[in-house]
């Protein structure tokens, strides 16, 4: 049986661990071939030796998503690859522990610090999508999907800057929808609640109990659980679906 994106390429930002990489895994068991891109090397090699390990197709690149020369070579070194883009998961993004905002309230926020958290987290989607557009308009359609977060639909105290970049990646996603909807081009975002991943580590430690009584489901999620949807979103059984934003969260934003 073929699966949901047999045949398909698919790049993957943020690919080197946590929800990009189970992503990038899911999209190979799917049949995709993918361009597995993040800042740290090594950490795209990875993903793509237990891919290439598993049967698959992958090949790894780094780039800084802030910098729009190096989103650029991603793209170029995804079409050298594979020769077309079908499908965008703009998976990269930074926490606030990132930026030194750890516990901070909205104004205690750095300058710096905040400018950071929108730089990655909102320009580095926006830039991803600009460059991909591009290349989809000429193919003649594609998929995106760009990691928003439940803070892109709720307040979360001492994230203010988290949030408000979260919030424009469900904005962005909207407007590119009803722009590129006539050319074919699906963009969707999901919102993942509290998941087991590297940049939660830090959260689940200090508040693990209060998160966990105010989800429903009563647990986090697992990386493997977002990717599903992801790829999901990226297939043609999803062909009448763009400028949603999916949660994924045990129904926290639903209690």
């Amino acid at each position: 049986m073929a699966g949901l994106v047999d045949g398909k390429v698919a790049l993957v930002t943020g690919g080197g661990n946590g929800i990009g990489r189970e992503a990038a895994l899911a999209f190979a068991r799917e049949g995709a071939r993918v361009a597995v891109a993040d800042l740290e090397a090594e950490a795209a090699a990875e993903t793509v030796s237990l891919i290439n390990a598993g049967g698959g197709q992958a090949i790894s690149l780094s780039a800084d998503v802030t910098v729009s020369a190096q989103v650029q070579a991603m793209l170029q070194g995804a079409i050298a690859g594979y020769g077309r883009l079908d499908c965008a998961f703009n998976n990269a993004g930074i926490a606030g522990h990132q930026v030194d905002a750890a516990g901070q309230l909205t104004h205690e926020w750095s300058e710096a610090s905040f400018d950071r958290m929108i730089e990655v987290n909102l320009k580095g989607v926006w830039l991803c999508m600009k460059h991909e557009i591009s290349l989809m308009l000429s193919a003649g359609g594609g998929a995106i999907v760009n990691t928003a977060s439940i803070a892109g639909l709720i307040g979360l105290r001492t994230s203010s800057a988290y949030v408000a970049a979260k919030h424009g990646v469900i904005g962005l996603t909207k407007s590119a929808a009803v722009e590129y909807a006539e050319d074919n081009i699906r963009v969707n975002a999901v919102c993942p609640g509290y998941i087991v991943t590297r940049m939660t580590a830090l959260h689940r430690q200090q508040r693990s109990e209060a998160v966990i009584a105010r989800t429903p489901m009563r647990r986090f999620g697992e990386p493997r659980e977002i990717a599903e949807t992801v790829v999901w979103l990226c297939s043609d059984r999803a062909s009448y679906v763009t400028g949603a934003a999916y949660e994924v969260d045990g129904g926290l934003t639903a209690a």
